[in-house]
């Protein structure tokens, strides 16, 4: 059992299942790597990435960690990014949270998980910047599902004030930023209409999407 032999068994048959439906597909994948997406996301388990959006292994660049951070002194973060806009050439950057997450609802309600609190420390920021608003929705549910949202525009930002991003688009890269957010119950994307391809556009589209008790998707 220490083998895990059922995750080796389940991969045989879908490297079968892949080589009889694309001949070829995994010696043209070996070959290179070209996506165009670069997905930054959360590491919660019932949230795939390639799946929810369609596309193939070789197809989306992905980045996860927990609650969808992106932090300026995370190397781990930042060398992904890099290594897309500058190596890979991505075209569109997605930071895509979820509705439901557990890094999220704990900051909101202030639980001690351990070493995670600390990560977590800019949501807790977040909800305490944006408690007002947030508390003027109906219940714990709503304010927890637009701290979601809020966390998401955010990180976007974030993004988009990155060397790496603001270099690229000084040497005039077509490169856009993206947020938005998955729904658990129905495994629906939500749009939260942060689309960005410059810096004054972000900081605009940031400030929009935060306004009073603006939420999308719910």
């Amino acid at each position: 059992m220490r083998k895990l032999p059922e995750l080796f068994d389940n991969n045989r048959r879908w490297a079968a299942g892949m080589a009889a439906d694309r001949p070829g597909f995994f010696r043209e994948l070996a070959a290179q790597q070209a996506p165009r997406h670069l997905w930054i996301g959360c590491s919660d388990s019932r949230v795939p990435a390639n799946e929810s959006v369609g596309l193939l292994p070789g197809e989306l660049f992905v980045h996860r960690n927990v609650a969808n951070l992106v932090l300026h002194n995370d190397f781990s973060c930042l060398s992904v990014l890099q290594y897309a806009v500058d190596v890979l050439g991505v075209e569109h950057i997605i930071v895509c949270g979820h509705y439901g997450c557990g890094g999220v609802t704990a900051a909101w309600e202030d639980r001690q998980l351990g070493l995670v609190d600390n990560w977590l420390r800019p949501i807790r920021d977040l909800a305490l910047l944006y408690r007002e608003p947030l508390l003027a929705l109906p219940d714990d549910a709503c304010r927890i599902d637009r701290l979601c949202e809020l966390n998401v525009l955010f990180q976007a930002l974030r993004v988009c004030r990155t060397t790496i991003v603001r270099q690229a688009w000084d040497r005039g890269k077509g490169l856009t930023v993206h947020a938005w957010v998955y729904g658990l119950n129905d495994g629906m994307l939500h749009d939260l209409g942060f689309c960005a391809s410059d810096l004054a556009t972000a900081e605009a589209e940031f400030v929009r999407g935060t306004e009073y008790n603006r939420r999308v998707g719910l």
